[in-house]
């Protein structure tokens, strides 16, 4: 069975409260899948390697789960969302400190004085703009929602045009030969979806905190 489109997106009240419950698998594992990868790109962005930016991961939905019996949603003291954004925060800087810690000790090696210099290369956690990457991720993984959603509300072909000519942006006379279609459908295929996604954004965003 498909997954509901509004999974992909930020927490709802609803699923809040079901995490603080630590044996509640299936809707850990929805929030995991809600927010795996908006936590990866967040660090990778942030000058993380892969296997770094997976331990952000693990490292950020363990403390969730310690946390989370006694969070309290508070929309007048700050959203989940930025609360999500602060541990996520100390988790990339972590693994900085971590990173530095470990060439720094290499290069106090007597026989491997070589790679000193490294230890010049590690960014300053700071100095780090995670609240920009965080919020663009964020709309993108919003978008990224609303778009599943409207797949269902309209044919395959019309995505198919959609897809074609905004997201992957070909031309359209490119797009018309490939599918053997005229220009003015193509067109009105953009306007419509484009018109439902706009919709569809809007109320995802009511239902986010």
């Amino acid at each position: 069975m498909a997954k509901d489109p509004i999974d992909l997106i930020p927490t709802r009240v609803t699923l809040l409260g079901r995490l603080k419950n630590w044996d509640d698998q299936e809707s850990w594992r929805e929030f995991f899948n809600t927010y795996w990868k908006l936590i990866y790109e967040v660090a990778i962005k942030a000058g993380l390697t892969d296997t770094e930016a997976q331990e952000v991961v693990q490292e950020t939905v363990i403390l969730v789960a310690k946390k989370m019996p006694e969070f309290k949603y508070d929309p007048a003291v700050g959203s989940f969302k930025s609360w999500l954004l602060h541990t996520t925060r100390w988790r990339v800087n972590d693994q900085f400190r971590k990173r530095h810690v470990e060439r720094e000790a290499i290069s106090r090696r007597p026989t491997d004085t070589s790679r000193t210099a490294t230890i010049e290369r590690v960014p300053d956690p700071a100095g780090l703009i995670l609240d920009d990457v965080w919020n663009k991720e964020w709309q993108k993984n919003l978008f990224d929602a609303a778009i599943e959603r409207v797949k269902g509300q309209v044919s395959a072909r019309q995505y198919q045009m959609f897809d074609l000519y905004v997201v992957k942006q070909w031309p359209v006379l490119k797009v018309a030969t490939r599918l053997g279609v005229n220009i003015g459908r193509i067109y009105l295929a953009k306007h419509r979806i484009a018109a439902l996604i706009k919709k569809e954004v809007k109320k995802l965003e009511t239902k986010l905190i």
